[in-house]
């Protein structure tokens, strides 16, 4: 038996913007149903809302994301998740960087650590927090 956590990602009217995006940086499929594909609109204005979608590539990456409709509260929140992307080496992390960094904060640039060989952090446009490192072996 084996399980697999995903990382769920939750908006308010921004889903789809941020699957796509996290689409063009991590490639893969990405999926996407709407509250009017399953016929469970409340309000008109959130009809094309995401009910549903996700991106799941080649290379491990996947996420899910959905727009909470404005009957139910939602607060974007400060450091309630971080998205944490390990990575084998420095030329794939380095890349996810550059394309996570556009029109981003960043937190800690990113560099060598005392830990591993790159590690950065960064808050996308969409309030995410993103964890960025090179996984080095366990020295404790």
């Amino acid at each position: 038996m084996s399980i697999t956590t995903t990382t769920h990602l939750n908006f308010r009217g921004e889903a789809r913007a941020a699957l796509d995006f996290y689409h063009s940086v991590f490639g893969g499929d990405i999926a996407v149903v709407t509250y009017k594909d399953t016929g469970n609109v409340q309000n008109p204005d959130e009809a094309d809302w995401v009910t549903w979608g996700q991106v799941i590539a080649d290379n491990g990456f996947h996420v899910m994301a959905y727009d909470v409709p404005s009957p139910m509260p939602w607060d974007r929140g400060e450091n309630a998740v971080f998205v944490s992307v390990r990575g084998d080496g420095t030329e794939e992390i380095t890349a996810l960087w550059e394309k996570l960094a556009v029109g981003s904060t960043v937190v800690q640039p990113l560099e060598a650590s005392p830990w591993a060989p790159l590690y950065g952090m960064l808050k996308d446009r969409f309030g995410i927090v993103w964890v960025l490192d090179v996984a080095a072996p366990y020295n404790g």
